[in-house]
């Protein structure tokens, strides 16, 4: 009798986000909408297996656990926001939203905006 074939890794955001617990893609899905809408022009795709929204350099990943998605906007940008994060479970460069509350849109979309102006800032001082 031949073993069970392993579940294919998704290749693509979408195959991500379809493959991910029925209980965390809403989440995913808003995630991936207020990265798109906060960083118009980022390129798309999967970073170590988790959907992640770049230019020349990563602003920012996304991922579904057992009872959370977690943001990874990078230790700078949790730092940044530190006050406005005390209400959520935030350390190092990770931000993690339970699955049985909304994910604060507004919040989300600042530190989505805030990685990108940092971004541009860091790429225009490393040319010079």
């Amino acid at each position: 009798m031949a073993p069970p074939k392993a579940s294919a890794r998704p290749k693509t955001v979408a195959e991500y986000i379809s493959s991910a617990d029925q209980r965390a893609r809403p989440r995913l899905r808003e995630l991936r909408e207020i990265a798109r809408e906060a960083a118009p022009g980022a390129v798309e795709c999967l970073k170590w297996g988790m959907p992640a929204h770049s230019y020349k350099r990563i602003l920012v990943m996304y991922a579904a656990f057992k009872n959370h998605v977690s943001l990874f906007p990078g230790t700078p940008t949790v730092r940044a926001f530190k006050k406005e994060l005390a209400k959520h479970e935030a350390s190092g460069s990770t931000v993690r939203f339970p699955l049985d509350q909304p994910v604060p849109a507004a919040l989300i979309r600042r530190l989505v905006k805030h990685r990108v102006t940092e971004s541009v800032e860091k790429d225009g001082k490393w040319r010079t």
